[in-house]
């Protein structure tokens, strides 16, 4: 009798553990499934109001009486296309430069070792701590200097999302100093240039950092709104979308232009929501393999 009872006593801990367990995992979903549906509400009533073709402005209901897709036959009657070419042109350019450089930087940095390597890690910390928008004057004054705002803003936001990306470096350079380094040597000894070793070892081991640094150095001007709207006010030829769909909701033009706004942004969310999507595997092991050292 004593070893039966010996023996239940652990069974019915483990069942509570398992109960416990189970409880707290049902709560933790529930907790995620509510704010996913608060997350998600405003991106569902956006799209429901592209379709709406009954009338233009702000209406006190979500589901369309009459669907179609007027609005985005209309979008291309307006500007909306050349924002949204600005806007392309800018993400893309950035994304590739901005790599080159970040992957360049977290080589030097993982790899090499001089006298100045640490202070210039420091150096680069510290500046980065100052927000960006003690810049914006200096830097509009410099642009316009160079004939890069307004109008011709598009380079000059490229310079300007490029000028400091090297100072990105932390995650790339942490997943980089996960790599051995005998690779390296062996490599070395069989003749490979420093270069060569970073383009035939290091990147095609490093497929989810190189896809993370593409992903937000894209993601970056794509969505940018407050620096672009300072460089490119007043000219439309120069606007990105986020800017131009901006100066869509003010009081003279919201009531003509409400529908079209929320079809131009469902047109800018759904590529870099299906690109996240294909990639958002790299993109977690990009960031999780960059945390592991720095």
């Amino acid at each position: 009798m004593s070893n039966m009872q010996n023996t239940s006593a652990p069974v019915r801990r483990h069942m509570g553990l398992r109960a416990s367990r189970a409880l707290g995992n049902t709560a933790i979903y529930a907790l995620l499934i509510a704010i996913s549906i608060i997350w998600l509400v405003p991106f569902v009533c956006i799209v429901l109001q592209s379709f709406r073709v009954e009338s233009t402005w702000q209406v006190g209901y979500v589901v369309p009486q009459q669907w179609g897709l007027d609005n985005y036959i209309n979008l291309f009657q307006t500007d909306f296309p050349r924002w949204y070419l600005n806007t392309f042109i800018s993400a893309l350019v950035t994304a590739v430069l901005q790599t080159v450089i970040v992957l360049c930087m977290s080589y030097t940095l993982s790899r090499f070792r001089f006298k100045l390597r640490k202070p210039l890690m420091r150096f680069m910390l510290i500046l980065g701590m100052f927000p960006g928008m003690l810049t914006m004057i200096i830097l509009y004054r410099v642009l316009k200097d160079l004939g890069m705002t307004q109008e011709n803003s598009v380079p000059g936001l490229i310079l300007v999302y490029i000028a400091s990306s090297g100072m990105g470096y932390y995650v790339s350079k942490g997943f980089f100093d996960t790599i051995p380094k005998s690779l390296d040597e062996a490599a070395r000894v069989d003749g490979a240039t420093r270069f060569q070793v970073l383009k035939k070892i290091i990147l095609p081991l490093s497929k989810p950092i190189v896809i993370y640094t593409i992903l937000t150095a894209f993601m970056g001007p794509w969505g940018d709104f407050v620096f672009a709207r300072y460089i490119a006010f007043g000219t439309s030829k120069g606007m990105n979308v986020a800017v131009g769909l901006y100066n869509w909701l003010n009081k003279d033009q919201i009531s003509k232009f409400y529908t079209m706004f929320c079809a131009g942004g469902v047109l800018v969310a759904v590529p870099v929501t299906i690109l996240f999507m294909c990639l958002q595997k790299y993109y977690v092991e990009g960031v999780t393999g960059g945390a592991v050292k720095g």
